[in-house]
């Protein structure tokens, strides 16, 4: 499979609904195959207040949200693999090092969006360990060489008419990262573009 496009649905956006519908529909207009990348989100905390610990309701929270945006795309006429990252090896990640294995990459079939989680095999644990979407984007961008997609953190960047997209490098650009860019990305040293899901 090649990817046209790595898009980060990070923390601050999977709990809002209206921006994950206006995301799924511009999904749905495109005619580009590209990789979707998600981690956990505030439903985490809710879960936690259930009475689980925190380690075990970041893998729920991520693998119930798998499942929903899955569900979600398919309502948008969206056809959508889901990957959990450490299923067969797919994502490992070690020593704050992330490996992506091409050759399953290379397999996946070129006509479907993949739907990534941000879980990986790790050596040491059992249990699957959540790898940092920077460390897991910029990973993939090194092996598959496709380019980044960020979604601005503003609130209104999605009803205002905005300056985007942007592309730059968030690490040298302090001033419009702090305004737009997710927390785990601010000190990214790859270019990104960062857009709103409408825009995308």
């Amino acid at each position: 499979m090649q990817a046209d496009f790595l898009a980060i649905l990070s923390y601050e956006h999977l709990d809002n609904g209206m921006f994950l519908t206006s995301f799924a529909r511009s999904l749905a207009k495109k005619k580009k195959r590209g990789i979707i990348l998600h981690g956990d989100s505030e439903y985490t905390e809710r879960i936690i207040q259930t009475g689980v610990m925190r380690e075990d309701a970041v893998l729920r929270a991520i693998k119930d949200l798998n499942r929903r945006l899955v569900a979600l795309l398919a309502d948008q006429g969206v056809p959508a693999v889901s990957l959990i990252g450490y299923q067969k090896s797919l994502v490992s990640y070690d020593n704050h090092e992330v490996k992506i294995d091409i050759d399953q990459f290379m397999k996946l079939p070129g006509e479907t969006m993949i739907l990534l989680s941000g879980l990986a095999e790790t050596a040491v644990q059992r249990k699957p360990l959540p790898v940092p979407l920077n460390l897991l984007s910029q990973s993939i961008h090194d092996t598959l060489g496709c380019p980044i997609t960020l979604f601005s953190i503003k609130e209104d960047a999605d009803i205002i008419v905005q300056d985007l997209p942007l592309r730059f490098i968030p690490a040298k650009e302090k001033a419009i990262s702090e305004l737009h860019v997710p927390k785990d990305f601010r000190n990214f040293d790859k270019e990104v573009t960062v857009t709103s899901p409408s825009l995308f």
